[in-house]
Order: C-alpha cells, then sequence, then structure tokens
C-alpha cells in the first residue's frame, strides 16, 4: 500500500458515478494529483471541493500507477467568504481551471503551491487592481513554467530596454513602440506593470493579509485587461489549443467582465442575477 498525506488546493471535482467525485488537486510534493473521493459528491463533502478551496489530502493506492483514492479534510473554505462577490469567485475558478487544464499529471513544480497561495490571499483581501494584475503574473509564470516564458524585458528588434510597448505573437517577446511603429495591428499591447511591478513593493516577499489589505492601488484596470489577454493568447496557443481544447469558459468570462469593468459598463443582467459557480 503507497499512501501520503499534505494540503492542497481544489482545481476540479468532476463526478463519478452516482456518489463519487474525481478530485484534481494541487500540492507541493505530488504536484496535480487525482484520485476518487467516496462520497464526494453527497451534501457532506460537496462544499469542501468546490475549486480553489485548501484541504488536507490522504491519498492510498496498492500502486503509485494505479488512480488511488482521497480522504479529504478541509483546512480553507475560502470559496464560501467569495460567494457574494463574483469578480473574485470568477477569478478563483478561472484559475483553479487553468491550472487544472495545463499542469502535466503529478509533475512537481516548486514554488507554484506558495504562488497559488498567495494569489488567493491576494484575490480575498485585495483591491482589484492589484488581485487581477497577480493573477495575470500568476499565469505569465506558469507559461515559463510550461516552456514558453515570455521575454519582456528586452526589445527583440533593438536590444533595447527603453519604451516597450508590444509583444511578438509569434515569439513572444517585447517589441519597443518605435521598432513596431510598422506592425502595431499584428502585435500584442505590453502592459507596463509586467516590467514594473512597484505597485507591490510595500507588500515586500512575504504577501499576507496584512500587506494586501494595505496595498497600494495597483496598475489601470485597462492595462490589466491588456495582461490578461495577452497571457490568455499564449496559454491557448500553447496549452489549450494544442490540446484540442477551448480555454475554460470561467476564464473567458473573467476577462470579459474586468473589460466591461474597466469600461465603466454596468454588468450585464446575467451578471447582476447570477453569482457564477466555481464548479
Amino acid at each position: 500500500m503507497i499512501d501520503w498525506t499534505e494540503e492542497g488546493i481544489v482545481l476540479a471535482a468532476r463526478r463519478h458515478g452516482e456518489a463519487d467525485v474525481l478530485l484534481s488537486a494541487l500540492t507541493a510534493g505530488h504536484g496535480r494529483h487525482m484520485g476518487l473521493v467516496r462520497g464526494g459528491a453527497g451534501r457532506r463533502l460537496r462544499g469542501a471541493l468546490e475549486p480553489g478551496n485548501r484541504l488536507r489530502l490522504t491519498w492510498k493506492s496498492r500502486l503509485d500507477a494505479q488512480l488511488g483514492a482521497f480522504t479529504i479534510e478541509p483546512v480553507d473554505e475560502v470559496v464560501g467568504r467569495l460567494i457574494d462577490d463574483a469578480d473574485r469567485l470568477t477569478a478563483l475558478g478561472a484559475m483553479a481551471a487553468v491550472l487544472d487544464r495545463v499542469l502535466p499529471d503529478r509533475q512537481i513544480v516548486p514554488g507554484l503551491l506558495e504562488r497559488t497561495q498567495a494569489l488567493i490571499l491576494a484575490l480575498e483581501h485585495a483591491p482589484v487592481t492589484v488581485w487581477a494584475a497577480l493573477f495575470v503574473m500568476h499565469e505569465r509564470d506558469l507559461l515559463a513554467e510550461m516552456g514558453f516564458g515570455l521575454d519582456l524585458a528586452r526589445c527583440a528588434v533593438t536590444g533595447g530596454t527603453d519604451d516597450l510597448a508590444h509583444v511578438s505573437p509569434r515569439t513572444g517577446r517585447a517589441v519597443s513602440r518605435g521598432a513596431g511603429r510598422p506592425y502595431v495591428d499584428r502585435l500584442l499591447p505590453l502592459p507596463s506593470f509586467l516590467n514594473d511591478m512597484t505597485f507591490l513593493q510595500d507588500s515586500g516577499p512575504a504577501i499576507d493579509r496584512r500587506s494586501m489589505a494595505g496595498s497600494p492601488a495597483g496598475p489601470p484596470l485597462a492595462e490589466i485587461v491588456d495582461g490578461m489577454r495577452l497571457t490568455l493568447y499564449f496559454l491557448d496557443r500553447h496549452g489549450f489549443a494544442g490540446a484540442g481544447r477551448p480555454p475554460p469558459p470561467l476564464r473567458v468570462t473573467l476577462a470579459e467582465r474586468l473589460t466591461r469593468r474597466a469600461a465603466g459598463a454596468r454588468p450585464s443582467p446575467a451578471d447582476a442575477g447570477n453569482t457564477p459557480t466555481t464548479r
């Protein structure tokens, strides 16, 4: 019998038969790991298995290569605290869905669990311009972990570091405003906050509730929307489309919600009448 116990973040919980759930969770020591939760579809466990919640997981199997089964113990059910904030709840579900879609099974990514926990903390406690900017940075770092890192610090044409304004959709490299002028309609906007994270300078390396609650305003929401489009473009190209699947619907919805918010538009009737579920 093989077994281990550690904390993890729920990425997805899919119905398996009438009563059970197939759980996908992000862990530090075992990567994105799958397991069967017996009775997970029942009322007693259903709430704990919402994507974004943190659990204490015990995984058991006769052989390491088998699916195995999880027994779970709730540690932090953040979904319940975000249930009345549709933007934050959508972002939480989008983050979990992206990780579930692109992470290889059981591949350990050092530091990813900690970065994901920091983003969840921001989603609960930071202003929208901070948590949304951190969301984009989380996806930028995820692209790097996948082997498709964006090179945003230097112009691909001139080699300079000044006035970087665009990103090549072909190479993922930055392009300065002058060098990109003849091709501007074919380039992606480069949000300046991806190269200048001064909005986080007061938070320090250890992000906690206290620093989040007191963090200064983040970059303009319109820049963050450009960042959302940038990372989604490359995630789609290298992750979702490559696997023959569209981007997770919640990730698309998040970009749409923040686009409307940046434009000062009122939420659509569907938004106003429904709080999104993270499933």
